[in-house]
């Protein structure tokens, strides 16, 4: 079963989280082969974290929660709160195989969150742009409740765009996102 989680921080918690930088991406490392993408958001100027994205592929729910609430960050109060949903990833492939790599353009998060008949279940036709792409659903992964992507866009209107139906959303919120990791230097 695969799974977003996107911690979002609290204010005033940057030098927190550098501090547990190393304490996270040894967790992360334990998590390796079933992390489909991961990277922090920044807010506008990119400057400052606003939170950590993960799309792991866990046995189940269970495995999710514990995955997103025994995560060092959020267990030294880095972060404010969790989405934590089930998602299914259309593209069948990880941030790792992108065509695009990790260098060049902006990256964002699109969240889509909504409610009712199920829209955008489907990637757009171009592909191209799209680093991760798939609907959120319920715990039992039955009921549609939003859509996620991970895009490459020159701008968070246009990674929005990415949604082809935004009037079925209540709400869609675009992060600035980068690819995240240990360095590879």
């Amino acid at each position: 079963m695969e799974f977003l989680c996107h911690h979002r921080d609290r204010s005033a918690s940057m030098p927190l989280r550098k501090a547990l930088l190393e304490a996270h991406w040894a967790y992360m490392d334990g998590f390796a082969k079933q992390l489909i993408a991961r990277g922090p958001t920044f807010d506008a100027a990119g400057e400052k974290c606003t939170g950590s994205v993960h799309i792991v592929d866990l046995p189940d729910a269970a495995a999710a929660r514990a995955f997103a609430f025994d995560e060092p960050n959020y267990q030294a109060g880095v972060y404010r709160d969790v989405l934590l949903r089930r998602w299914r990833n259309t593209l069948g492939r990880t941030m790792w195989e992108f065509p695009g790599g990790r260098e060049g353009g902006n990256r964002y998060l699109v969240l889509g969150l909504g409610e009712g008949e199920p829209v955008d279940l489907t990637p757009p036709a171009d592909r191209e742009d799209l680093i991760a792409y798939g609907p959120l659903l319920s715990d039992d992964g039955d009921t549609w409740v939003g859509t996620a992507a991970l895009v490459r866009a020159p701008d968070a209107a246009t990674a929005a765009a990415v949604l082809r139906t935004p009037d079925r959303y209540a709400d869609v919120e675009v992060h600035d996102w980068s690819f995240g990791g240990r360095p590879t230097t």
